[in-house]
């Protein structure tokens, strides 16, 4: 019986272990919140509650804490130009336990101006753009510039989030000194290569092609603060910039054309110098023993043999039909005599024996 006692209650121990870790994981696994509505504004009073606020631990929140119970994590600044720092920023605080809430103060005009300068947004186009980032809960507008004691109680913060680097201002040398000091402060990592004085840097070092982007957009020289003659100046280069994309333009479909033109003279140099080729080869084969100029060649000198009148001895040595050919004319061709006139005081006879003599005869 002592023993079945005992495994009994070793058994419920891990039955109620078991059950406490399944709730855990099951806080930690929760699903995600809706993305229906923006967040809501902190009142200014604060959470008004008579539930007392118990203080949670650094190891507890990792833990993970109820569900009725989140940890209130804090994060403020100014977010001028929210950009994608300030995004990460945000998701990293959100994401620091496993049940956060996470709270953002945005510091006013008036206090932004006295201890860091102008803004481009107002405070209320900030505040708005902090209720639509999807890691924000709450929003707490005009938040002070230096946390106190009484406004942590007031909004039950747990944890303030922000990045590890000592921020100067107000005359302190780090403003979260008081605050890393209580064991309430939670790093998180600053994004390289983004911050809102990097964005306005960007405007005002390409300033010209802002003001001409915005006049070229329907902007009148009044609403940018731009006088008559720079104006003018700005119309101008925008023109001239017009006609040099349209030079541009021309000159790359001019060379596109040109090469187009090279491709096909190409090919058809290279198909000129096939034919070429073919014509060649075909014209030299005629020259060839068995091939039609040489039967051309033979059949030609027949038929010339045939048309000559002239035959050919057949004592001749030669077999050339022109070197066989009698240099004397054939014995049935008339000789022709020819008689000069006899001189005078010569016989007749004289002169006929003479000519006989002459002639051969």
């Amino acid at each position: 019986m002592v023993n079945r006692r005992r495994n009994g209650s070793r058994a419920n121990g891990n039955a109620g272990r078991g059950g406490v870790k399944s709730q855990q994981q099951q806080q930690c696994k929760r699903p995600p919140k809706a993305l229906r509505e923006p967040a809501i504004f902190a009142k200014k009073s604060g959470i008004a509650s008579d539930s007392p606020h118990d203080k949670v631990t650094l190891a507890q929140a990792r833990r993970g804490t109820p569900a009725h119970r989140p940890v209130r994590v804090y994060a403020d600044g100014i977010f001028d130009l929210f950009h994608s720092g300030h995004a990460r920023a945000l998701m990293q605080a959100k994401n620091l336990f496993p049940n956060t809430q996470l709270i953002v103060g945005v510091c006013s005009d008036a206090l932004t101006h006295q201890y860091k300068g102008y803004t481009v947004m107002t405070e209320d186009e900030r505040y708005e753009a902090l209720i639509h980032c999807r890691y924000v809960d709450e929003v707490v507008r005009d938040a002070p510039w230096t946390l106190t004691p009484e406004f942590l109680k007031k909004h039950r913060i747990d944890f303030v989030a922000h990045d590890d680097i000592p921020y100067t201002s107000a005359g302190s040398d780090d403003v979260y000194k008081h605050i890393k000091e209580a064991g309430m402060f939670v790093a998180t990592q600053r994004t390289e290569g983004i911050s809102t004085s990097d964005l306005i840097t960007r405007i005002v070092r390409d300033y010209d092609v802002y003001v001409r982007r915005n006049l070229q957009r329907g902007y009148t020289a009044r609403d940018l603060n731009v006088g008559f003659i720079n104006e003018k100046k700005y119309r101008l280069q925008e023109q001239v910039d017009r006609m040099k994309e349209t030079v541009r333009t021309v000159e790359e479909k001019s060379k596109h054309l040109v090469h187009r033109v090279e491709e096909k003279s190409h090919d058809l140099i290279l198909k000129w110098e096939e034919k070429s080729r073919e014509f060649i080869g075909n014209f030299l084969k005629l020259f060839e023993p068995d091939k039609a100029w040489h039967m051309i060649q033979q059949r030609s000198g027949r038929v010339l043999q045939a048309l000559s009148p002239y035959g050919s001895p057949h004592a001749s040595p030669s077999t050339s039909p022109t070197r066989g050919r009698s240099t004397s004319p054939p014995s049935h061709w008339p000789i022709l005599r020819f008689r000069s006139p006899p001189p005078k005081g010569d016989s007749i006879s004289s002169s006929e024996g003479d000519d006989e003599e002459k002639y051969g005869l």
